[in-house]
């Protein structure tokens, strides 16, 4: 009998064929005194009795996992790629029967692309592939998709190329069940829907300067209107609506959202016909996201491959199409920032990958034609919200680049791809990354993701609406004062809250010799109260 402290289940298969997934393990299993579960991050562990110990076997092992743990898909590719097929075809040969050994050859089979061979004798009642009750899973909408071959359910949520492998949690289904509806409406049973529309070019220009400072860089006036431009036409849309028509072209839920083809036009869209590109689309370069110091390149991450740009947005689109109908949240930050872990263009990506969130809240009807969250102005509202933003987008790179960064080097001369980018690049270990890249947790971000649109909608949207409530306060009571046009008005009210006051109180004196020293102080009181009003 194994004695206290004994790994089992995922841990003893990263352990025993040196797999250890990149992103760590959610839980860790021991065998101990008796059952426990402690919880201190960042993983869980899970503490059993002696007698629940599997055996000493790759296939014990397996199923334990299976049966006790969130299935861990990074983990279990790099076992597979370690020790090939054998144990789980002579798992299932001695099996046929067992659910466990069942799904194991076909998560064997999604996960190599390699074929099992289907045992004499198999059968039983289908089963899911996932738990859905420990992993998130796609929606089983209308007919199954059922593998004959394994008597198994294919609820993976995902294709082999990309597919997020997310243990559930109490806290992630808080970030799943946030209803931005109901925070939304709150707001226009606050302010009334009239003033919040009012609001919403204005936020769009927010989001849009906001998007290229998170990028650090300034955004010239019209960069910014030409990005404000795309946000208020191309979301929840495959294109701008059709020229002088309000119809949108091809509208259409999840199907090509990433395609080449739209990709393409978003970006040309986004950096403009001057914009120096050799090609637009999908790039067939190297990527890496860094910078030089010293006269030497640091990479901070480094994207897939070229040749694996199609298959993986492909996967995201499946998993948009293999999730309809949860949790709009979760979508929108698995996507988009599957999508900049991708990194798929040679430019704009970052730019693409937030707006993408709106795109895909509109879509999913989580957000209504006339609503853009400034979702990037959250991002970077301060120092700190823009460290979170870094360290979400570290839970990926930074273990993955922990194991790669030895194995990435520079050439002396650069290489001229297809695409018409030059690089030096050199990384031949795409089989090391190519689990993380594809089965990556991605609970952190959708709980990020949640707390930004919150304070996106409480905070960033709220506060502009008392703006626009103390502005419209302010020209009515100048008004009160003096009948004036609302541009005289706004001047006035720019001035008081500018804290240029004295300088517009003089030429305001001198245009209009009427306006006495009372009446300009009655205009600078009538502001300021106005605007102390906050609520």
């Amino acid at each position: 009998m194994a004695g206290a402290g004994t790994t089992c289940g995922g841990l003893w298969l990263a352990e025993t064929f040196k797999a250890e997934p990149f992103g760590d393990l959610a839980v860790r299993s021991y065998i101990g005194t008796n059952r426990r579960t402690t919880d201190l991050g960042p993983y869980i562990t899970e503490i059993y009795p002696p007698q629940m110990y599997p055996g000493d076997g790759a296939a014990d092992h397996l199923q334990f996992h299976i049966r006790h743990e969130p299935i861990n898909l990074e983990l279990l590719s790099r076992v597979f790629s370690v020790a090939g097929p054998r144990f789980v075809q002579e798992w299932v040969n001695s099996k046929p029967t067992s659910q466990y050994a069942r799904r194991a050859a076909f998560l064997y089979e999604f996960l190599t692309g390699e074929d099992l061979l289907q045992p004499s004798g198999l059968r039983g009642s289908y089963v899911s592939a996932l738990d859905s009750e420990k992993n998130l899973s796609a929606n089983i909408v209308g007919t199954e998709d059922r593998i004959s071959k394994w008597k198994v359910i294919n609820n993976m949520p995902g294709t082999r190329f990309f597919c997020p492998a997310i243990p559930l949690s109490e806290r992630l289904m808080d970030a799943f069940n946030y209803n931005i509806s109901r925070h939304y409406d709150e707001i226009i049973e606050e302010f009334g829907a009239e003033l919040l529309s009012r609001s919403a070019s204005w936020l769009t220009t927010r989001e849009s300067r906001a998007s290229f400072a998170i990028e650090k860089e300034s955004g010239e006036t019209n960069r910014i209107q030409r990005f404000a431009q795309v946000i208020a036409t191309w979301t929840g849309h495959d294109g701008p609506p059709a020229h002088g028509s309000d119809v949108p072209d091809g509208r259409k839920p999840y199907a090509s959202i990433l395609s080449e083809q739209r990709l393409s036009r978003l970006q040309q869209a986004i950096l403009g016909d001057a914009a120096l590109l050799p090609s637009c689309g999908y790039r067939e370069s190297p990527v890496f996201v860094g910078q030089t110091s010293h006269h030497s390149q640091v990479v901070h991450y480094l994207a897939p491959p070229a040749e694996d740009v199609a298959v993986m947005l492909e996967g995201i689109e499946t998993f948009l199409e293999r999730t309809q109908y949860q949790s709009p949240v979760m979508r929108a930050a698995i996507a988009s920032f599957g999508f900049v872990y991708v990194h798929p263009l040679i430019d704009g990506n970052g730019r693409v990958h937030r707006f993408l969130i709106n795109d895909i809240l509109r879509r999913d009807g989580a957000t209504t034609d006339d609503v853009i969250l400034p979702v990037s102005v959250a991002i970077n509202d301060d120092p700190t919200s823009r460290r979170a933003y870094d360290d979400v987008l570290d839970k990926i790179s930074s273990p993955l680049m922990n194991q790669i960064r030895p194995h990435i080097s520079f050439a002396a001369k650069p290489t001229t791809y297809p695409d018409g980018m030059e690089s030096d690049l050199v990384f031949s270990e795409d089989g090391m990354a190519r689990p993380t890249w594809r089965y990556a947790n991605y609970a952190p971000h959708v709980i990020y993701m949640a707390d930004v649109i919150n304070t996106t909608i409480v905070h960033h949207m709220r506060a502009e609406a008392v703006y626009l409530r103390s502005h419209d306060n302010a020209r009515l009571a100048l008004k009160e004062i003096c009948e004036m046009p609302d541009t005289l008005a706004d001047e006035i009210i720019r001035s008081v809250t500018g804290n240029s006051e004295d300088s517009v109180g003089r030429k305001l004196r001198r245009d209009h010799s009427q306006v006495t020293d009372e009446m300009w102080a009655s205009f600078v009181q009538a502001v300021r109260d106005a605007f102390a009003q906050k609520r």
